[in-house]
């Protein structure tokens, strides 16, 4: 797929580059498909598939209350998972931390995209401020890819609570970094969470995508011509 652009893209405009972390720093679909084969194995050590359900009703439960902008998910995303599979909401937050948390941690590396160590690199040499903007706790993450970031905000802080495309998150980093809308892209792999929280927020959003029509500004791969700028 070739870069699609509605208007080029300066990068010397550009002070601060937001990622989201999961499914644009690392394949979400790699690492998933690992942490699945890791579940069932669990699953058929304790002949009960328990735990792979609950993961599955706590990000069925995640994804809704993105839709429904909650005001109360930080609460809700354990507490309506532990009704639907009649178990207490700490037992989901214990899971939840155990297996998406904790556990894949250890192969976060060998699923990192292609490419982005070196574009963090060249943002870093080229005097851009790069930040993270996560659904979930992203500090532990940026650690096991080997990367760094100026900033990183996540929907779990206490003073965000809000989960993308609520512009909540994203608001607190740019008065972190003290800079306006204008002077910073974001960088996600979806478009009705990445790139709407960046609509909200006025910013400028690039999405990761193999194919298919959209109206976004996309890209293939960190390797496309888009950041060759950075790298001259």
């Amino acid at each position: 797929m070739a870069t699609q652009l509605s208007v080029p893209l300066d990068w010397s405009a550009v002070e601060l580059v937001v990622f989201d972390m999961d499914g644009t720093l690392y394949d979400q679909k790699r690492l998933r498909l690992r942490m699945l084969v890791a579940l069932l194995r669990d699953a058929i050590a304790r002949r009960s598939f328990d735990t792979l359900l609950t993961l599955r009703a706590f990000r069925h439960c995640r994804e809704a209350l993105a839709e429904s902008s909650s005001e109360n998910f930080l609460i809700a995303q354990y507490a309506i998972p532990a009704v639907r599979r009649g178990c207490t909401a700490e037992t989901v937050r214990a899971l939840v931390t155990e297996w998406m948390e904790e556990r894949p941690l250890k192969m976060l590396n060998s699923c990192r995209r292609p490419g982005v160590e070196q574009l963090f690199t060249a943002l870093a040499s080229a005097g851009k401020r790069i930040a993270i903007l996560s659904d979930y706790p992203a500090a532990d993450k940026l650690a096991a890819l080997g990367l760094a970031a100026d900033f990183v905000v996540a929907a779990t802080d206490p003073d965000v609570g809000r989960l993308k495309p609520d512009p909540t998150g994203l608001h607190k980093l740019l008065q972190m970094a003290g800079v306006a809308p204008d002077r910073v892209v974001l960088i996600g792999d979806r478009v009705d969470r990445d790139g709407a929280v960046a609509a909200r927020a006025n910013i400028r959003a690039l999405i990761l995508s193999r194919g298919g029509k959209s109206d976004a500004n996309q890209f293939a791969s960190f390797s496309d011509a888009l950041f060759q700028p950075l790298f001259a």
